[in-house]
């Protein structure tokens, strides 16, 4: 295992993302307490409770993976994706670096900034409502684990990728539409017979619920299943990466 190798793309991912920290941790944090404000307010005059739990403290959890799915996503798929657009990936593919050591790099630097970010935007919501953890060790497994499966979906992206365009394809149009309707703003019980079942197929609502049962104990689906599924996800996630790396799949395009 190449340590120096994998501690120099680390550090210099983490630089970026001081020199860039507007975009990379306050512009998120701004746009989730908005979030948190409209729909708090309009939402939460309405419904005061979920679960024997105030609407606003429900929804911290939603808010906090909405913006980790996202974030671990771009900030992974931006990292390669631009080493693609300047030309240096011949660099990163010529050096004494395994693809492992490569993954555990930019992959360990992503899910680290998303981790953060979503640590700021827990200590800043509970400013704003009480937030009580009743499982915080299940909350930091869920916290990692999704920020590690999001960032390695987001190197995948990075590599297919071909345009800056491609690049915001996946988490426009399929990552924020399923957090959005995968309990984000309300618990899928709240739903038609149904549709909890329709809802029962995104993914999202599996990472959502099992990350605020660790807040409230309130979820819509098992806990362990939640785990479960997010493990699956994440192994998914290597398995395509290994096949890249295997048949080079347009990392010299």
């Amino acid at each position: 295992m190449n340590v120096q190798a994998i501690r120099a793309i680390y550090i210099y991912e983490m630089r970026r993302t001081m020199r860039t920290l507007m975009q990379s941790i306050i512009s998120p944090v701004i746009s989730t307490c908005l979030y948190f404000v409209v729909f708090g307010a309009a939402i939460g005059s309405r419904i005061t409770e979920v679960g024997g739990v105030s609407y606003g403290a429900f929804i911290v959890p939603g808010l906090i993976m909405l913006s980790l799915l996202t974030q671990s996503i771009s900030n992974a798929s931006f990292s390669i994706y631009f080493q693609k657009f300047l030309g240096t990936i011949y660099e990163i593919l010529s050096a004494p670096i395994s693809p492992l050591e490569v993954v555990i790099g930019y992959v360990g630097a992503a899910a680290t900034k998303s981790i953060a970010l979503g640590l700021i935007i827990l200590a800043t919501a509970s400013f704003i409502v009480p937030i009580q953890i009743a499982h915080p060790l299940v909350m930091i497994t869920f916290l990692v684990m999704t920020s590690l499966t999001f960032a390695l979906l987001g190197f995948i992206i990075g590599i297919w990728a071909e345009n800056f365009e491609q690049l915001q394809v996946i988490p426009l149009l399929v990552i924020t539409p399923l957090a959005f309707l995968g309990g984000t703003f309300y618990s899928i019980e709240m739903l038609p017979p149904v549709w909890q079942t329709v809802s029962l197929f995104n993914p999202v609502v599996y990472l959502i619920s099992g990350f605020r049962w660790s807040f409230t104990e309130v979820a819509d689906v098992n806990v362990w299943l939640s785990l479960s599924m997010t493990a699956m996800f994440m192994l998914v996630c290597l398995g395509i990466i290994w096949w890249i790396f295997k048949t080079g799949y347009r990392l010299k395009n």
